[in-house]
């Protein structure tokens, strides 16, 4: 799998397979011939928030679809980069990663993305009526978005502090946004402190750093 992203993808790929793709909705996939290697899965999915394609191939046409790619994007400037890089552009976006921000001991409510979450009547799943109740009366804890004030960067299982130096949630994602120029970062907090413009503090070693809460996305391009 290559992940090609960024605003120019679609249009660089597109020399690459004479089945129309730079104008597929996002969220579709293609089954085509891509830089001459036959049934290659073509999807407008990506997770860096800035457009794009993956696509899926066998292991054996790696090396010659990479060249290919590669030179069909020079003239757009396409470069190669690592998961890091595209943690910090995910990150930018408030896309959730399982295993920080969600994972088998949060709910979909809790995260933010009852939009996924479908209640029906007479139809029911795993823990239904928990995540019905959190949906009605609230949960009791969120995952939020924040934007530091002072110096310093949020990492993963850091503590979240009140103004009192009370723990009142805990820092699920963070980094320096190369896009925003902010050191921005994911959390879980006690409800009250959710809304945007909260005032929070993420302990760092043996300071507590101010940080406000803000509305995801933090990348509005």
């Amino acid at each position: 799998q290559l992940a090609i992203q960024g605003p120019l993808a679609l249009k660089a790929m597109q020399k690459l397979t004479s089945t129309p793709v730079e104008d597929m909705v996002y969220y579709t996939f293609k089954k085509l011939d891509f830089a001459g290697v036959k049934d290659v899965i073509f999807s407008t999915t990506g997770y860096t928030g800035s457009g794009g394609c993956e696509i899926y191939f066998a292991n054996e046409d790696g090396p010659k679809i990479w060249k290919a790619v590669m030179e069909a994007g020079a003239e757009f400037g396409i470069k190669p980069i690592g998961l890091a890089a595209r943690d910090t552009l995910r990150l930018e976006m408030g896309f959730c990663l399982y295993g920080n921000d969600i994972n088998d001991t949060t709910s979909p409510i809790e995260a933010g993305l009852g939009w996924i979450t479908k209640f029906v009547d007479h139809k029911n799943f795993i823990d239904k009526d928990l995540l019905l109740s959190q949906k009605t009366n609230g949960a009791t804890k969120k995952l939020v978005g924040f934007e530091l004030v002072d110096k310093g960067i949020a990492r993963q299982h850091y503590p979240i502090l009140d103004a009192q130096g009370n723990t009142i949630g805990e820092v699920t994602s963070g980094t320096m946004g190369p896009s925003v120029k902010k050191a921005i970062g994911m959390g879980y907090v006690t409800s009250a402190f959710s809304k945007a413009g909260s005032e929070i503090f993420i302990q760092i070693r043996d300071k507590a750093i101010k940080a406000t809460v803000v509305k995801l996305p933090f990348y509005k391009g």
